[in-house]
Protein backbone atom coordinates (compact mmCIF):
# COMPACT_ATOMS: atom_id res chain seq x y z
CA UNK A 1 0.00 0.00 0.00
CA UNK A 2 1.12 3.42 -0.71
CA UNK A 3 -0.88 6.49 0.13
CA UNK A 4 -0.41 9.65 -1.63
CA UNK A 5 -1.00 13.26 -1.00
CA UNK A 6 0.16 16.18 -3.96
CA UNK A 7 -0.19 19.24 -2.87
CA UNK A 8 1.35 22.87 -2.92
CA UNK A 9 3.67 23.98 -0.23
CA UNK A 10 2.10 26.54 1.95
CA UNK A 11 3.94 28.88 4.44
CA UNK A 12 3.94 27.73 8.16
CA UNK A 13 1.00 26.06 7.59
CA UNK A 14 -1.95 25.19 9.51
CA UNK A 15 -2.35 21.66 11.31
CA UNK A 16 -5.27 20.18 9.07
CA UNK A 17 -2.21 20.22 6.27
CA UNK A 18 0.33 18.12 9.04
CA UNK A 19 -2.40 16.01 9.27
CA UNK A 20 -2.31 15.17 5.51
CA UNK A 21 1.26 14.47 5.45
CA UNK A 22 0.46 12.18 8.74
CA UNK A 23 -2.22 10.25 6.38
CA UNK A 24 0.45 9.66 3.84
CA UNK A 25 3.31 7.23 3.33
CA UNK A 26 4.24 9.83 0.73
CA UNK A 27 3.69 13.54 0.48
CA UNK A 28 4.52 14.98 -2.70
CA UNK A 29 4.99 19.02 -3.20
CA UNK A 30 3.63 20.47 -6.36
CA UNK A 31 5.04 23.51 -6.58
CA UNK A 32 5.84 23.41 -10.52
CA UNK A 33 1.96 24.87 -11.05
CA UNK A 34 0.66 28.09 -11.16
CA UNK A 35 1.86 30.69 -8.51
CA UNK A 36 -1.33 32.16 -6.94
CA UNK A 37 -0.44 35.73 -4.88
CA UNK A 38 -1.74 36.06 -1.39
CA UNK A 39 -2.65 32.80 -0.86
CA UNK A 40 -1.65 30.04 1.75
CA UNK A 41 1.92 29.59 -0.89
CA UNK A 42 2.77 33.24 1.33
CA UNK A 43 0.93 34.16 4.52
CA UNK A 44 -0.95 32.49 6.92
CA UNK A 45 -2.36 33.27 10.71
CA UNK A 46 -0.90 33.78 13.80
CA UNK A 47 -3.38 34.48 17.05
CA UNK A 48 -2.60 37.74 18.59
CA UNK A 49 -4.31 40.34 20.90
CA UNK A 50 -6.29 41.75 18.33
CA UNK A 51 -7.17 37.92 16.70
CA UNK A 52 -5.89 36.40 13.88
CA UNK A 53 -2.86 38.44 11.82
CA UNK A 54 -1.72 37.49 8.79
CA UNK A 55 2.13 37.08 8.09
CA UNK A 56 3.04 37.69 4.14
CA UNK A 57 5.86 36.67 2.83
CA UNK A 58 6.61 39.99 0.19
CA UNK A 59 6.79 37.77 -3.53
CA UNK A 60 6.77 40.92 -6.02
CA UNK A 61 3.81 41.71 -8.58
CA UNK A 62 4.71 38.68 -11.18
CA UNK A 63 1.71 36.82 -11.69
CA UNK A 64 3.22 34.58 -14.62
CA UNK A 65 5.21 32.21 -12.47
CA UNK A 66 5.54 28.75 -11.09
CA UNK A 67 5.49 28.36 -7.31
CA UNK A 68 9.09 26.87 -7.66
CA UNK A 69 10.45 30.09 -9.69
CA UNK A 70 9.26 32.84 -7.03
CA UNK A 71 12.17 34.40 -6.02
CA UNK A 72 12.61 36.10 -2.47
CA UNK A 73 14.42 39.10 -3.00
CA UNK A 74 14.21 41.66 0.47
CA UNK A 75 15.17 38.84 3.30
CA UNK A 76 13.74 41.80 5.88
CA UNK A 77 10.42 40.11 6.21
CA UNK A 78 12.55 37.40 7.85
CA UNK A 79 13.19 39.43 11.21
CA UNK A 80 10.02 40.95 10.52
CA UNK A 81 7.78 37.88 11.13
CA UNK A 82 9.85 36.45 13.76
CA UNK A 83 10.04 39.70 16.00
CA UNK A 84 5.78 39.55 15.69
CA UNK A 85 5.89 35.96 16.29
CA UNK A 86 8.16 36.59 19.62
CA UNK A 87 5.96 39.13 20.75
CA UNK A 88 2.95 37.38 20.17
CA UNK A 89 4.01 33.90 21.76
CA UNK A 90 6.82 34.37 24.35
CA UNK A 91 4.24 33.78 26.99
CA UNK A 92 3.23 30.48 25.78
CA UNK A 93 3.97 27.07 27.40
CA UNK A 94 6.20 25.75 24.60
CA UNK A 95 8.04 28.94 23.28
CA UNK A 96 11.46 28.74 25.20
CA UNK A 97 11.44 24.94 23.64
CA UNK A 98 10.77 25.84 19.99
CA UNK A 99 12.37 29.12 20.18
CA UNK A 100 16.30 28.06 19.14
CA UNK A 101 14.47 26.13 16.26
CA UNK A 102 12.54 28.82 14.88
CA UNK A 103 14.80 31.11 15.14
CA UNK A 104 17.48 29.19 13.16
CA UNK A 105 15.16 29.22 10.11
CA UNK A 106 14.34 32.71 10.49
CA UNK A 107 17.70 33.91 11.40
CA UNK A 108 20.06 31.14 10.64
CA UNK A 109 19.80 32.15 6.91
CA UNK A 110 18.32 34.36 4.25
CA UNK A 111 15.96 32.70 1.85
CA UNK A 112 15.97 33.51 -1.60
CA UNK A 113 13.13 31.03 -2.87
CA UNK A 114 9.74 30.52 -1.74
CA UNK A 115 9.13 26.89 -2.51
CA UNK A 116 13.03 25.94 -0.83
CA UNK A 117 11.52 27.89 2.41
CA UNK A 118 8.51 26.44 2.58
CA UNK A 119 9.35 22.90 2.14
CA UNK A 120 12.13 23.19 4.44
CA UNK A 121 10.22 24.46 6.97
CA UNK A 122 7.46 21.61 6.66
CA UNK A 123 9.83 18.46 6.30
CA UNK A 124 11.79 19.87 9.30
CA UNK A 125 8.31 20.94 11.84
CA UNK A 126 6.82 17.52 10.37
CA UNK A 127 9.57 15.24 10.83
CA UNK A 128 11.69 16.90 13.76
CA UNK A 129 8.51 18.74 15.79
CA UNK A 130 5.70 15.97 15.47
CA UNK A 131 7.76 12.91 14.80
CA UNK A 132 6.41 11.72 11.65
CA UNK A 133 7.94 9.11 9.60
CA UNK A 134 6.11 10.09 6.35
CA UNK A 135 8.09 10.09 3.15
CA UNK A 136 8.77 13.62 1.47
CA UNK A 137 9.09 13.43 -2.52
CA UNK A 138 9.06 16.64 -5.52
CA UNK A 139 6.69 16.72 -8.53
CA UNK A 140 9.64 18.04 -10.34
CA UNK A 141 11.25 14.59 -10.49
CA UNK A 142 8.71 12.99 -12.47
CA UNK A 143 8.61 13.25 -16.16
CA UNK A 144 4.79 14.65 -16.67
CA UNK A 145 2.26 15.11 -19.22
CA UNK A 146 -1.26 16.69 -19.69
CA UNK A 147 -3.04 19.75 -17.66
CA UNK A 148 -4.43 20.06 -14.19
CA UNK A 149 -6.33 17.05 -13.72
CA UNK A 150 -4.67 14.76 -16.07
CA UNK A 151 -1.15 16.01 -14.92
CA UNK A 152 -2.11 15.42 -11.35
CA UNK A 153 -3.30 12.17 -12.08
CA UNK A 154 -0.31 11.20 -14.39
CA UNK A 155 1.63 11.86 -10.76
CA UNK A 156 -0.16 10.08 -8.51
CA UNK A 157 -0.08 6.90 -10.85
CA UNK A 158 4.02 7.37 -11.29
CA UNK A 159 4.26 7.66 -7.65
CA UNK A 160 2.87 4.20 -7.64
CA UNK A 161 0.02 5.31 -5.62
CA UNK A 162 -2.39 2.89 -4.07
CA UNK A 163 -4.57 5.25 -2.34
CA UNK A 164 -4.65 8.87 -3.00
CA UNK A 165 -5.59 11.54 -0.54
CA UNK A 166 -6.88 14.51 -0.99
CA UNK A 167 -8.17 18.00 0.63
CA UNK A 168 -11.99 18.63 0.45
CA UNK A 169 -11.56 21.73 -1.71
CA UNK A 170 -10.50 19.82 -4.52
CA UNK A 171 -13.49 18.58 -5.07
CA UNK A 172 -14.64 21.63 -7.18
CA UNK A 173 -12.15 19.82 -9.91
CA UNK A 174 -11.50 16.31 -9.48
CA UNK A 175 -13.49 13.88 -11.33
CA UNK A 176 -13.76 10.50 -9.26
CA UNK A 177 -13.88 8.10 -12.25
CA UNK A 178 -10.28 9.15 -13.30
CA UNK A 179 -8.60 7.61 -10.29
CA UNK A 180 -11.10 4.74 -10.79
CA UNK A 181 -10.13 3.79 -14.11
CA UNK A 182 -6.36 3.81 -12.58
CA UNK A 183 -6.87 1.37 -10.21
CA UNK A 184 -6.21 3.94 -7.28
CA UNK A 185 -8.58 4.62 -4.32
CA UNK A 186 -10.07 7.99 -3.86
CA UNK A 187 -10.03 9.08 -0.22
CA UNK A 188 -11.42 12.51 0.66
CA UNK A 189 -9.75 14.29 4.16
CA UNK A 190 -12.02 15.20 6.39
CA UNK A 191 -11.14 18.06 8.83
CA UNK A 192 -14.16 18.14 11.09
CA UNK A 193 -13.48 17.25 14.52
CA UNK A 194 -10.64 18.55 16.00
CA UNK A 195 -10.43 19.57 19.69
CA UNK A 196 -9.73 22.82 20.70
CA UNK A 197 -6.61 23.84 23.17
CA UNK A 198 -6.28 26.67 25.67
CA UNK A 199 -5.22 29.14 23.23
CA UNK A 200 -4.12 32.55 24.08
CA UNK A 201 -7.08 34.65 23.01
CA UNK A 202 -10.63 34.40 22.41
CA UNK A 203 -12.75 33.13 20.87
CA UNK A 204 -11.03 29.76 20.06
CA UNK A 205 -9.52 29.36 16.31
CA UNK A 206 -8.82 26.82 14.21
CA UNK A 207 -7.18 27.77 11.03
CA UNK A 208 -3.86 29.58 12.07
CA UNK A 209 -0.62 28.39 11.54
CA UNK A 210 0.76 25.17 13.35
CA UNK A 211 3.15 27.50 14.89
CA UNK A 212 0.39 28.59 17.54
CA UNK A 213 -0.58 24.60 18.47
CA UNK A 214 3.19 24.30 18.91
CA UNK A 215 4.03 26.91 21.06
CA UNK A 216 0.77 26.50 22.84
CA UNK A 217 0.78 22.62 23.31
CA UNK A 218 4.40 21.59 23.09
CA UNK A 219 4.77 18.05 22.90
CA UNK A 220 1.30 17.23 23.26
CA UNK A 221 0.24 18.63 19.46
CA UNK A 222 0.19 15.83 17.65
CA UNK A 223 -2.64 14.63 19.96
CA UNK A 224 -4.60 17.57 18.66
CA UNK A 225 -3.72 16.65 14.79
CA UNK A 226 -4.24 13.28 14.78
CA UNK A 227 -4.25 11.44 18.23
CA UNK A 228 -7.39 11.87 19.25
CA UNK A 229 -9.03 10.10 17.07
CA UNK A 230 -7.93 6.95 18.90
CA UNK A 231 -10.74 7.31 21.06
CA UNK A 232 -8.62 8.62 24.06
CA UNK A 233 -9.41 12.49 23.38
CA UNK A 234 -7.25 15.46 23.83
CA UNK A 235 -4.67 15.69 26.91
Amino acid sequence: MNKVVVLQSNYIPWKGYFDLIHDADTFIFYDDVQYTKNDWRNRNKIMTAGGPKWLTIPTGIDANRLICEVALNDPSWQNKHWETIRQNYRKTPAFAHFRPFFEDIYLGRAWSNLSDLNQHMIQRIAGELLGMRTRFDDSRNYELSGQRLERLADLVAKSGASHYISGPAAKAYIDDDTFARMGVELVWKDYAGYPAYRQSELPFEHGVSILDLLFNTGADAPQYIWGWRDGAGAP
